[in-house]
């Protein structure tokens, strides 16, 4: 079962942080116990160093062993001293605690993984509505096996490939790797971004569901709800699924924005949180539905200077483009990861081929440190930043313009679209 507290308009205080954490983890469930906690990279809005406080307060005097691991997907590794930032940990506090160890999830070295089984193809297909037909291995960070128990502590938002964001996700694709990854990221394209986020029941969450039961270790949530990096509007904890859920409902709410109209011009700030395009592309996925039929979405992102740290080359390769451009040449582009196709084509959003020619639905211009030749030779229009005054574009809603501040977390649609 799974407890906690949340409403759209108060922010919970520590007291009720902390009996929640309580209530969820008591003495008699964690004594002795060597606890991972999985956790979100700084590509996340959520009071983690106060999370994480929080366990090493209440657990760790309890548990064995209390370690944190950064689920970092395929996002870039953080150096030591990054990690214990982003954890809110200074060297006092780390001597305090010795019994705890902070590192990074590496799916970038060959020995991180283990196979925990398959999903079959029946099963696949019958999972994904019928949009995929193929065996799929299902590959694990191996470390999770040194501990008696897995914690997921991190905040759900509206997410471009699962729907909602939190739960099984920090597992499958925050601490997993290989072909499953490609696999579920390429089915989220498929269904498109439009028809994925902001919806509580996807195909992609049921396969990440499937993966789940190949784990045979027992698996704890505390999902967060989160307005800013300290206002905490809901916690729920418990059963990794049923934690979910209650955060997503509140999520809802709390990080959905309806318009009665779409609008001709949107001007998103993606935030320094996200320090590349892999990352930024965000800023696409929660303002795609708000921009009206060949309309502009501008992203304003002066202090990007790259594509992608990981998959940058590949991207340069390919493109962005709509994902009927790989559904209709499927063979155009070998050895490119499907997860790679699926940002591109959640990146461009969506859009039909007519005779072989791609049509967009909307035109992307994006305003960062990545040149005007780059730009045309990855299919986005380009900006120069330093010619942008986003205060140009404020306050302009009444003549078709949106301006979106800190874009990428807050997901806006029309309403009953």
């Amino acid at each position: 079962m799974a407890i906690g507290a949340g409403t759209p308009e108060t922010v919970l205080d520590l007291n009720q942080i902390r009996d929640i954490i309580s209530r969820s983890l008591p003495a008699n469930y964690v004594t002795n116990k060597r606890i991972l906690v999985l956790t979100p990279d700084t590509t996340r809005t959520c009071p983690l160093p106060e999370m994480v406080r929080c366990l090493q307060e209440i657990v760790g005097p309890k548990a064995a062993q209390l370690d944190f691991m950064v689920a970092l997907g395929t996002h870039t590794p953080l150096s030591y001293e990054r990690i214990l930032e982003l954890y809110g940990i200074d060297e006092q506090h780390a001597k305090k605690y010795p019994s705890s160890s902070y590192f990074n999830h590496r799916w970038d070295l060959d020995d991180t993984m283990t196979r925990v089984g398959w999903i079959d193809e029946n099963e696949i297909e019958t999972l994904s509505g019928g949009r995929l037909k193929e065996r799929v291995p299902v590959d694990i960070n191996k470390a999770i096996f040194d501990y008696d128990m897995i914690l997921i502590c991190g905040p759900v938002f509206p997410h471009e490939v699962v729907g909602y964001s939190g739960g099984a996700k920090y597992l499958f694709p925050g601490i997993s790797g290989g072909e499953f990854l490609h696999a579920f990221h390429w089915l989220g394209a498929v269904v498109t971004c439009a028809g994925t986020i902001g919806i509580k029941h996807t195909p992609v969450r049921e396969v990440i569901n499937r993966a789940m039961e190949l784990i045979d270790i027992e698996v704890s949530c505390l999902a967060m709800v989160v307005k800013s990096q300290t206002e905490l509007y809901g916690l729920y904890a418990g059963d990794y699924r049923e934690a979910w859920s209650l955060a997503a409902d509140l999520s809802e709410q709390v990080h959905v924005v309806e318009k009665e109209h779409a609008f001709s011009t949107v001007f998103g700030i993606c935030p320094p949180m996200y320090n590349e395009i892999w990352t930024g592309g965000k800023v696409m996925y929660k303002l795609e539905q708000v921009v009206a039929d060949g309309g502009t979405l501008i992203i304003y992102a002066p202090h990007i200077t790259e594509v992608s740290r990981t998959w940058g080359a590949d991207i340069e390769k390919i493109g962005y483009h709509i994902v009927d451009y790989f559904l209709e040449q499927p063979d155009r582009f070998p050895g490119i990861p499907r997860g790679v196709l699926a940002h591109s084509t959640h990146v461009r959003g969506t859009g039909i081929m007519e005779d072989g020619v791609e049509r967009p639905r909307i035109t992307i211009q994006l305003a960062s440190q990545i040149p005007a030749d780059v730009c045309e030779k990855i299919n986005l229009g380009y900006l120069d930043p330093d010619t942008i005054n986003p205060e140009d574009y404020r306050g302009r809603e009444a003549e078709g313009i949106l301006f979106v501040e800190k874009a990428g977390e807050i997901l806006h649609r029309v309403k009953n679209m």
